[in-house]
Order: C-alpha cells, then structure tokens, then sequence
C-alpha cells in the first residue's frame, strides 16, 4: 500500500528507526561485559527468574546495558504513540482513501458485535501498543503499515515478509491446498504470503481485533483477492468441522496463554478435513535456546509488552499438535535456523 506521511510523522518514525539502529552496538559490549563477569550459558541456573536476577547483578554497574535497557524502553512505549500521531497529521488524506478500498470488493468482512474477548486478550497492550490492538479506530493501518512496515521491518534482522513465505516450504508435499484458514490474520501480511503461494485456494482469515480486519480488507481489496475475513478468537473460530485443507497462523501463538495455545490446537484439528495440513509459525521455544538466549528472548519479551510469551515459549507445540490429534508432526525452522520455529502437522485420513 503506497502512500506519504507528512513531514512530522515521516521525521518521528524516522527518528525512532535511526535510534534503534544507533543503539545495536551496544548489544555486543554489554554482552562482553557480561563474560568478563564470569556469567555464560554455562553458569546461568537453570530456574529462569533465577537467571534475570544474576544477570542484572553482574551488568548492575553497565552503562551499555542501562543505556539499551533506556533505548528500549522508549522505543517500546514510543512506537505506537508516534506512528498514531503521524497518522492523524495525515488523516484527511488517508482515511478516505481507505474507506474507498473498504468498500471495493471483492473481499467480505464478517463483523462479530457480541463477541466477548477472551480474558487473556481484553485489556492487554499487546508490544506495548498504545490501547492494545483496538486501541485505535485505525490502529490496523497504524500497525500494519506504518509500525510494522516502517519501523519493525527497518529495525528486525532479516526479511520480515520474505520469512513469512519461508515457512510454507516445510508443509508437506503432495498434498491440495484448495481452502486455507489462517487463524490470527492481523493486518493480513502472512495472508498475502498464502495468496502468493497458493494462489487458487480459497482464503478465510480469522481475527479478534476489528480494526485488524479492515486493514486486512483493504489489502485483499487492492489486490482483488476474495479473501473471507472472520472476527473470531482462534480457539473458537465458529466455522465448519473439516472445511480446510490448512489450517496456519503465523506469529501468533506466543500472544496465548499455554491453556489457549493448546485450545488453538484442538481447534485447528476440528477445522482440517482428514489429511488436511496444519502449520503454526512462531518464536524460537526456550529449549532450543541455551540459557543465555533463553533469559535475553524472555527479557525482551518482559519489556516489549508480551505477558504471555514465555507461557507459548516453554509450551511443547508439538506435543500439543500431537495430543489434539495431529500425526507426522515435525518441527525446525526453514534452513534450519531457530527462528520463525515451524510445527507442521497432518490430519490422519
């Protein structure tokens, strides 16, 4: 989607990326400090809270550790504020241009008005994101494009979207992809990495956040892609048993709880008809990690605004796949690396 902030909202995102990129030496000196302290993988106790606690003993007198700590902090609360503050300075130019392409076609948007969000999603500032992902009447624009694509993907190691196409290569071969659900949809940014991918099949994108699914709306609609687009919670999406020969999220369940990743699970069995496919895309577990890359993910997860993390990250996926019915489940990454971690699974016949 093609379009240009004004002056102060270009320059505040701006900012913001030049500052996260001026503090990413910092990460190398204080992680030298921290074994010139006697601190590795090797001596950090295995309880968790355990480690947060030695580690910040050992850096307590680290200006680079404080200084990344402070830089964080800002970028973590600022993000949201800032991009919000650029879309309003150019909201008379924007807004109607995106209720133009809410009304296009040829893409359909069912809205839930009685839905109850689950209480582990109502409230939660999910990245710290100013009001949470309904905070904002725009905030899927505000997130998907000028968060996400202006600020994450300047600042993130590696092609944030080319990884989103990477993972489709560990399904397995062989098998139809003619109806697709994607459970956490977003701002549709994987949704387009399946229609790219698959472009035949029939799409249905399911999400809780309203203002997620306009922006999804619109990026179907640009592009002419019929894609249905459900609000939903994924645990309990309401669409027929056995409708889809996948069922997908990408980066979603380390938003969940552990009792809700394994009802997501459960209900992506329901949803695949026999010998359909599931793959789920998400953070590096902690046990792939050492210790060390263990307590920084958890760190940084701590401070970006993501409480349920190391609830997803210490869930095994694959034995929650398994237990809700899943066979031939693998899991790794594309390439082996560790991130994104890929659990694909298939529907017995």
């Amino acid at each position: 989607m093609d379009f240009l902030l004004r002056q102060k909202g270009r320059a505040s995102m701006e900012f913001l990326v030049s500052l996260a990129k001026a503090a990413a030496p910092l990460a190398p000196r204080w992680t030298g400090e921290l074994a010139a302290a006697g601190v590795s993988a090797a001596t950090l106790p295995e309880d968790l809270d355990a480690r947060h606690a030695t580690v910040e003993a050992a850096l307590a007198g680290s200006d680079a550790f404080a200084t990344a700590a402070l830089v964080g902090e800002f970028a973590s609360v600022e993000h949201g504020r800032a991009a919000a503050a650029a879309f309003a300075e150019s909201a008379d130019v924007l807004a109607p241009r995106l209720r133009a392409l809410e009304a296009r076609g040829p893409a359909r948007l069912e809205e839930a008005p009685d839905l109850v969000p689950p209480a582990y999603w109502e409230g939660v500032w999910f990245h710290r994101t100013t009001g949470g992902w309904n905070g904002h009447p725009e905030m899927g624009f505000i997130h998907g494009e000028l968060i996400h694509r202006h600020y994450v993907a300047r600042t993130f190691p590696g092609d944030i979207f080319a990884q989103r196409a990477s993972v489709l290569a560990l399904l397995p071969e062989g098998r139809p992809v003619r109806d697709i659900c994607e459970l956490g949809a977003s701002s549709g940014h994987y949704t387009v990495a399946l229609q790219r991918t698959f472009p035949e099949a029939r799409i249905t994108g399911v999400e809780l956040s309203l203002p997620m699914l306009r922006q999804a709306l619109r990026v179907a609609n640009e592009n002419g892609w019929p894609w249905r687009l459900v609000q939903a919670a994924a645990e309990a999406t309401g669409l027929p048993d056995a409708g889809f020969d996948l069922v997908t999220s990408y980066i979603l369940l380390h938003e969940l709880p552990a009792e809700a990743c394994r009802a997501v699970w459960q209900e992506a069995f329901r949803l695949c008809r026999p010998g359909g496919m599931v793959l789920m895309a998400d953070v590096t577990p902690y046990r792939v990690h050492d210790r060390l890359g263990a307590w920084r993910a958890d760190w940084l997860a701590k401070r970006g605004g993501e409480p349920w993390w190391r609830e997803s990250a210490t869930l095994d996926q694959a034995a929650a796949a398994r237990e809700a019915g899943f066979v031939e489940v693998t899991e790794g990454g594309p390439g082996g690396a560790p991130y994104p971690w890929v659990t694909v699974g298939v529907k017995p016949e």
